[in-house]
C-alpha cells in the first residue's frame, strides 16, 4: 500500500501529462496534492511539515528560474537587437550545404544555446533559423530536437546539476533531511557536496562524449533518410569526417571543462570552442562536400512537412499575406537596419557571459562577496527544520540580466527593442514559474517523508517515499539496475519536459538504488543525469514549443516517432555503458 502510494504522484504526472495531453501548469499542481495527501496518510506528515517542505521546495525553484529567465532576457535581446540574424548569416555564408548547416547551427550552435539558456531553447531558436534558411519545418524541428542532446545536461550553466543535485537532492543538512544522503556523502572522502556532485559532472560527461560521437551523424541522417529527394543515408555517410571532426572539437573542451572547472560551463564553452575551431576550419575549405547536398523542390514536399510559415530567405508569410519573420516575430534586424553589425559584436554579449561565469566561480573572493552578499535567507520555516536561501547576486540569471542591460549600449537598441525582449521573456517564463513551483515542491515533500522528519511520531515509516521506491527498484532489478538509470532520468524528462526537474524527482532515488546494490553511486547518478537529457528529445512540452514556433502545431505524434530513434540508440548505449563503467571500469568508486 505505501509503494502505491509513493507511486501516486509520479502516475499522476505520467497519466495527465501523455494520456491527457495536459500542460505541466496544470500537472505539476495535481501531483503536488497527491503527493501531499500521500504524505499525510500514509507516513503520517503533519500539515505544517507538509507546508513548509512545499515553501522550500517553492524557493528552491525560485534559484531556478532566476536563472532561466536571464537566460531567456539576454536570448531575446539578441533576438531583438539583430544579433541572432547576424550569427545566422555568419553561418549560412560558409556553405549551402544543408548537412554542413546541421552540424553548424544544430549541433554546436543549438548545444551553445542549451549551454546558456537551456529549458526547450535551443529547438526554439535554432528551428525557425533553419526554416529562414530553406529547411522544410518539419525537418527543421526533427534535427533541432536531436543535436544538442551532450549540452542538456549541463543546460543553463549547469542549473541541472548544481540546483538539481547539489542543492535539492545531496546538499541538505542531514538533521532536516529523510535520508543519510548528505552524511554519505561527506563521509565518502569529499571535501563538499559540490566535489561530490562535480565528480557527477565528469562520469556524465565521460558517457556523453563516447555515445555522442554519433549524433552529429544521426542529426544529419535523419535529414537526408526521412526529409531527402532520394531517401538515402549515403549523403549522411559522406561527411562522416566532418560529424567526427565536430564531435572531436565540441567534446575535447567540454571534457576538459567539466574536470577542471566543473559542470558550470561544459556545454556552454565546449560550443563555443566547436564553433570557433570548425567554423574557422570550413571557411579553410576544409572538410566541406565537394558536392553540396539540398533538399528536393519544395513543390515535391509533402503538406505536413509545410506549415503556416513559409520557409526560405530568413522570412516567411502569414496567414494574412504579410511578411513576419521565421519564428512567425516581426524582424527587428529588419526594422533597425542593423546589417552593418559584426559577427564579433554579435557575439560579444555571450563571449562576456562567459568570461563573468568564469571570474565569478573560479576567484575565490569574488566568489565569496557575491554569495554572501544579497543573500535571501528564510530559517526554520513555520517553525520546522527546514531552511532554504537565494543568493540573489551570485545566481548566473543576475549575470545574464546584467549582460543583457550592457547589450542595449553595445548593439544600439532602441525602447521598443528592449521592452519587446522583457515582455518576450517574462512571457516565457510565466509557465515555467507554475510548473517548477510545483514540481519541486512535489519532490521536497516525497524527500521529507522519513522517519526522521516526521518528528515524535509513533506511526511514522522508516523509509520516505523516494527511498522505498528505489529499494523496491533496486530488489526487483538487481545488479542490472545501473542499464536502467538512463531510461529512469529519460522517463522524467519525457513527463516533466527539463533535465533538471527529471534530477530532482529521481535523482535521491538513483542515489539510494545504487546503494542498495553496491554500484559507484557517482556512476549511476550520472546516467540519470545523461537519461535526463535524452528524454528531452521526446518531452511533450519540448516537442510542442518547437513546433508552434515554426507554425506546424498539430504534429507531435510524427515528431514524436522519429525523434524514437535517436532516443532508443543514446538510451541503450548509455545503458550498456553504465553496466560497463559501474562493474568492470571503476567498480571501487564510491
Amino acid at each position: 500500500m505505501l509503494i502505491l502510494l509513493a507511486l501516486l504522484p509520479l502516475a499522476a504526472i505520467a497519466i495527465i501529462m501523455v494520456l491527457l495531453y495536459q500542460p505541466a501548469t496544470i500537472t505539476m499542481p495535481i501531483a503536488w496534492a497527491i503527493a501531499a495527501v500521500a504524505a499525510y496518510v500514509g507516513w503520517q506528515m503533519s500539515p505544517t511539515l507538509i507546508a513548509a517542505a512545499s515553501i522550500r521546495g517553492a524557493l528552491t525553484a525560485t534559484r531556478i528560474l532566476v536563472i532561466v529567465f536571464g537566460a531567456i532576457l539576454l536570448l531575446y535581446t539578441l533576438k531583438q537587437s539583430g544579433a541572432f540574424e547576424v550569427i545566422n548569416a555568419g553561418f549560412s555564408s560558409i556553405s549551402d550545404d544543408r548537412r554542413v548547416q546541421v552540424i553548424l547551427l544544430v549541433f554546436l550552435m543549438g548545444s551553445f544555446i542549451e549551454g546558456a539558456a537551456g529549458f526547450g531553447t535551443p529547438a526554439a531558436i535554432v528551428g525557425p533559423l533553419l526554416v529562414g534558411l530553406g529547411f522544410p519545418p518539419l525537418a527543421a524541428v526533427v534535427v533541432a530536437l536531436t543535436g544538442n542532446i551532450l549540452a542538456i545536461t549541463f543546460g543553463a550553466v549547469g542549473t541541472p546539476l548544481i540546483i538539481g543535485f547539489e542543492d535539492v537532492v545531496f546538499g541538505q543538512d542531514p538533521t532536516e533531511t529523510g535520508t543519510a544522503a548528505y552524511a554519505v556523502v561527506q563521509n565518502g572522502g569529499y571535501e563538499s557536496v559540490g566535489a561530490y556532485v562535480a565528480q557527477i559532472g565528469v562520469w556524465a560527461a565521460v558517457i556523453h562524449a563516447i555515445v555522442g560521437i554519433a549524433i552529429p551523424f544521426i542529426g544529419v541522417a535523419m535529414m537526408t533518410r526521412f526529409f531527402g529527394e532520394e531517401r538515402s543515408l549515403k549523403p549522411a555517410i559522406e561527411v562522416i569526417p566532418l560529424t567526427l571532426f565536430a564531435w572531436a572539437s565540441f567534446v575535447i573542451p567540454y571534457l576538459l571543462t567539466a574536470y577542471f572547472l566543473g559542470p558550470t560551463f561544459p556545454g556552454l564553452l565546449g560550443a563555443m570552442v566547436g564553433l570557433l575551431v570548425v567554423g574557422s576550419t570550413l571557411r579553410a575549405g576544409y572538410f566541406l562536400p565537394e558536392e553540396e547536398w539540398d533538399f528536393g523542390p519544395q513543390e515535391q514536399w509533402p503538406d505536413h512537412w509545410i506549415g503556416k510559415i513559409e520557409p526560405g530567405t530568413g522570412m516567411g508569410t502569414s496567414d494574412t499575406g504579410q511578411k513576419v519573420a521565421a519564428d512567425g516575430g516581426t524582424s527587428r534586424f529588419e526594422e533597425m537596419h542593423s546589417q552593418d553589425m559584426s559577427l564579433g559584436m554579435a557575439w560579444a554579449p555571450y563571449i562576456l557571459v562567459a568570461a563573468l561565469l568564469i571570474v565569478t566561480r573560479v576567484i575565490g573572493p569574488v566568489q565569496g562577496f557575491l554569495s554572501s552578499t544579497g543573500v535571501i535567507t528564510w530559517n526554520n520555516i513555520l517553525g520546522t527544520p527546514f531552511s532554504e536561501g537565494i543568493e540573489i547576486f551570485y545566481l548566473p540569471g543576475s549575470l545574464f540580466v546584467l549582460v543583457a542591460v550592457v547589450t542595449y549600449g553595445l548593439h544600439g537598441m532602441d525602447s521598443e527593442g528592449i521592452r519587446d525582449s522583457w515582455a518576450e521573456a517574462i512571457t516565457n517564463i510565466i509557465p515555467a514559474v507554475i510548473a517548477l513551483w510545483f514540481a519541486v515542491a512535489t519532490v521536497m515533500v516525497m524527500q521529507k517523508t522519513g522517519a526522521d522528519i516526521v518528528i515524535n511520531n509513533a506511526a511514522a515509516v522508516d523509509l520516505g517515499m523516494l527511498q522505498l521506491l528505489s529499494q523496491s527498484t533496486a530488489n526487483l532489478t538487481g545488479q542490472l539496475f545501473p542499464f536502467f538509470s538512463p531510461f529512469i532520468g529519460a522517463f522524467g524528462a519525457f513527463i516533466a519536459g527539463s533535465n533538471t526537474v527529471s534530477d530532482i524527482l529521481f535523482g535521491l532515488f538513483q542515489f539510494e538504488a545504487a546503494q542498495q546494490i553496491g554500484a559507484p553511486t557517482q556512476i549511476v547518478v550520472a546516467a540519470q543525469a545523461v537519461g535526463g537529457a535524452i528524454g528531452n528529445l521526446i518531452a511533450i512540452h519540448n516537442v510542442v514549443a518547437a513546433l508552434t514556433v515554426v507554425g506546424l502545431i498539430g504534429e507531435e505524434g510524427r515528431v514524436i516517432r522519429l525523434e524514437l530513434i535517436p532516443v532508443l540508440y543514446y538510451g541503450v548505449a548509455t545503458g550498456l555503458l553504465t553496466l560497463i563503467l559501474a562493474y568492470v571500469v571503476v567498480p571501487g568508486t564510491f
